[in-house]
C-alpha cells in the first residue's frame, strides 16, 4: 500500500506544478503541453507517476489528452463552463432541474448588466461587442438556431462584461447550463415554434438594453434585464427537458479536434 500512496502523492505535487502553469498563463488556452519525455525530465517520475498526473489533470478540464500519432495533452485554462458543468453534476445530484436554473439566472443577470452600465469604460470595453451582436442577431433573425445562438452570445456578453470576476465566473456557470437547454431545444423546433414577431420583439428589447447600457442608466437596465429574462425563458420550456442536459453541455464544451481518447478524467 505504501508505494501506491507514494506514487498518488507524487502525482499530485506533479499536477499541482503544471496546474500552476496553466493558471498562470505561462501555457494558453489550446497550446499543447510540452511532450512526455520534456515533462518527465523536468519532473523526474516514473512513467505510470506521470501518466496518473495527467489523468488528474485531464479529470479537472485543464487539459485534453489525444493518443495516436497527433496525439499529446492540449492546454484548457479554466472557464465558466467547466463551471457550469459541474455545477449540473452538483445540482443534477439534488435533483434540480433547468427551471431553477432559469430562476437563478433571472436574479444574477440583471446584476451584471447593471454593472456594465455603471462602468465608466463602457463605452470602449462593453458597448462596442453588445452592438455588433445585436446587429447580427437582426442580421439572422430568419433562421432560429442562428439567433437563438447570437441571442444567447448577447446574454453571456452582460454577464462577462460586467466587470466583476467573481461575479462573471458564477454567473457564466449558469449561463453555461441554459445555453446548453437552449441550443438543445432551437435544434429541435421547427422555425414556426418561435414567430418572427416575438423575434424581433426580443431583438427590439436586446436594442433597449443596448441603449440602456450606454446610457449608464443601471437601474432602469436591470429592471429591464429581468423582465426580459421572465418573458424570454418561457420559450424553451414547453419543448425542452425539465432536467439538466449535462450530455449537450459537455458536447458544447468540446475544444476543437473532437473528444479525448484518453478515459475521461431565444433570449
Amino acid at each position: 500500500m505504501e508505494p501506491q500512496v507514494r506514487v498518488h502523492r507524487l502525482a499530485e505535487q506533479v499536477a499541482d506544478h503544471i496546474r500552476a502553469r496553466i493558471i498562470s498563463g505561462e501555457f494558453a488556452d489550446g497550446d499543447p503541453l510540452p511532450k512526455s519525455e520534456e515533462l518527465i525530465r523536468r519532473y523526474p517520475v516514473s512513467m505510470p507517476t506521470f501518466r496518473e498526473a495527467m489523468r488528474i489533470l485531464e479529470a479537472e478540464g485543464l487539459i485534453t489528452v489525444r493518443r495516436g500519432r497527433l496525439g499529446g495533452a492540449i492546454v484548457h485554462r479554466p472557464s465558466p463552463a467547466n463551471l457550469g458543468y459541474n455545477l449540473g453534476l452538483v445540482l443534477a445530484a439534488q435533483r434540480a432541474g433547468i427551471g431553477d436554473v432559469a430562476v437563478a439566472l433571472r436574479h444574477v443577470e440583471p446584476a451584471c448588466a447593471a454593472l456594465c452600465a455603471a462602468r465608466r469604460d463602457r463605452a470602449r470595453t462593453v458597448v462596442p461587442r453588445l452592438r455588433e451582436l445585436h446587429e447580427e442577431y437582426l442580421a439572422s433573425i430568419d433562421d432560429l438556431p442562428t439567433v437563438v445562438g447570437v441571442s444567447r452570445r448577447f446574454h453571456e456578453a452582460l454577464v462577462s462584461l460586467c466587470g466583476n470576476p467573481p461575479l462573471i465566473v458564477l454567473a457564466g456557470a449558469l449561463e453555461a447550463l441554459w445555453s446548453s437547454h437552449e441550443e438543445g431545444w432551437a435544434s429541435r423546433t421547427e422555425p414556426r415554434g418561435v414567430p418572427l414577431r416575438k423575434r424581433r420583439a426580443s431583438g427590439e428589447v436586446h436594442g433597449e438594453i443596448l441603449a440602456l447600457i450606454e446610457a449608464g442608466e443601471a437601474d432602469a437596465v436591470h429592471r429591464l434585464v429581468a423582465s426580459h429574462l421572465a418573458s424570454a425563458q418561457r420559450n424553451p420550456t414547453p419543448a425542452g427537458d425539465p432536467a439538466i442536459d449535462l450530455a449537450l453541455l459537455r458536447e458544447l464544451m468540446q475544444p476543437p479536434g473532437g473528444p479525448s481518447d484518453a478515459a475521461p478524467g431565444g433570449r
